[in-house]
């Protein structure tokens, strides 16, 4: 309980939440290190994605070199990102590389998914709106695109919710997050302020999922509804078996 006890002190201590270094600034800075490598993301995945999908060329090597490419350490990754000569140049350097290795992270789920939506539209579908006129770009904005968006939101959402949990490595390379309670606290033992760090990060990572969800539910049209575990197995289900057949 003395644990407990210390966590709830910190955590209620009015100066750990103002000032440049406090929770309510390190919340914000990670929130905008989150936004930018995922809105990034977002535009690259969801267009490569949606491109492989609908031509399926190409598939194999991309999503494979995708997929193995998330087996690179996130804390690695940054700090070589980090040392480069021309990003130590910059003046927000830490919080360029910070956010070049959170894209890295996030673009792999997010086009896999856009890939598998688009790819496991129905092809009767795809025959209708064919023998209606559309040319192969209305296909894919009009009718695959709208049809793939519950599995292409839930690929945003993973990939939302472990940047932002992920993003508490930027505070190694000098970006003022909550990763610096965690890392202020390893250095100097205080295992109250590690743990109160690391639960901010997990409660910022819990809304944000849900604040997803949400956006998703309201994005997505009625009858294209399906639940978060469907759209989740068939996002891992489908990506290999599309990825196979077309290797």
């Amino acid at each position: 309980m003395n644990f407990l006890s210390q966590v709830w002190q910190f955590l209620t201590t009015g100066s750990h939440w103002t000032g440049p270094d406090g929770f309510l600034a390190q919340i914000k800075s990670q929130l905008e290190l989150s936004a930018v490598a995922v809105v990034a993301a977002v535009v690259a995945g969801v267009g490569l994605g949606a491109l492989l999908g609908h031509t399926g060329r190409g598939s194999f090597l991309v999503l494979n070199s995708a997929n193995a490419a998330r087996a690179i350490p996130s804390f690695a990754l940054v700090t070589l990102i980090a040392i480069q000569p021309f990003i130590v140049r910059l003046q927000q350097g830490g919080f360029v590389a910070a956010a070049i290795t959170m894209f890295a992270l996030a673009v792999p789920p997010i086009l896999t998914n856009a890939y598998v939506g688009v790819r496991d539209v129905d092809p009767a579908v795809r025959s209708a709106a064919v023998a209606m006129g559309m040319t192969s770009g209305q296909l894919l904005r009009q009718v695959e695109l709208p049809l793939a968006l519950p599995i292409v939101m839930a690929g945003v959402r993973t990939a939302a919710v472990e940047v932002v949990a992920t993003a508490t490595l930027a505070a190694y390379v000098g970006v003022a997050d909550l990763g610096f309670n965690i890392f202020a606290g390893l250095d100097t033992r205080n295992n109250a302020e590690t743990f109160s760090g690391a639960l901010m990060v997990a409660v910022l990572a819990l809304l944000v999922d849900l604040l997803l969800a949400s956006l998703a539910r309201a994005v997505t049209p009625a009858g294209t509804r399906v639940s978060t575990r469907d759209v989740r197995q068939r996002g891992t289900g489908l990506m290999w078996r599309h990825a196979g057949a077309r290797g």
